[in-house]
């Protein structure tokens, strides 16, 4: 899928370094603190290994994860998002009892130069996409409360709040959104 100038597809297992490369830099963002779990100190600790598996697993079929990566023409990544695929019955990473086969999308991330130009959007659609071949009913992700420029981001590409509110992981005193992407059955 292409926006403009970019061009939106998943990573490859050989693309490990990229992969991390984009990761650090998204850590380094001003809003980093809300709008991810893991911090730059910790990103730049993790062995190769790490990256290493994450892509070639991103990369497998079929996967119960993908990252999906936006590059302009000349090769530079400049935005990310990964699916994951939770199962109806299972429990996702907070404790909560998943209802239905869905997507949920982590790591969102474009570099600030290329906000706001519909990228995010593309990268959503490819993403929600995917998360249908493999058979969501829905998808849905959450953002921190006090994260309106993201909120506002994922409103565009047509998620809505769907009332439910989690404690956020790294200050329970603070909550993060849940946002949907529905379509009928």
């Amino acid at each position: 899928m292409t926006s403009g100038d970019y061009g939106v597809r998943g990573i490859r297992a050989e693309e490990w370094e990229a992969v991390k490369r984009l990761r650090l830099v998204a850590l380094r963002d001003p809003v980093a603190r809300i709008a991810f779990l893991e911090t730059y100190e910790d990103a730049v600790d993790r062995p190769d290994s790490f990256y290493q598996d994450r892509a070639a697993r991103s990369a497998e079929e079929p996967s119960g994860a993908r990252q999906f990566i936006a590059e302009t023409a000349g090769g530079e990544w400049v935005g990310s998002l990964t699916v994951l695929i939770e199962e109806a019955g299972s429990t996702d990473w907070a404790g909560a009892r998943v209802e239905r086969r869905q997507g949920h999308v982590v790591g969102v991330f474009v570099r600030p130069e290329h906000r706001g130009n519909g990228l995010i959007k593309a990268l959503f659609d490819t993403g929600v996409a995917w998360a249908r071949e493999r058979g969501a009913e829905r998808v849905r992700l959450l953002v921190h409360e006090g994260n309106p420029r993201a909120q506002g981001a994922y409103r565009k590409a047509g998620f809505v709040p769907s009332g439910v509110l989690m404690p956020f992981v790294k200050d329970e005193t603070e909550n993060e959104v849940e946002f949907v992407l529905e379509w009928p059955s």
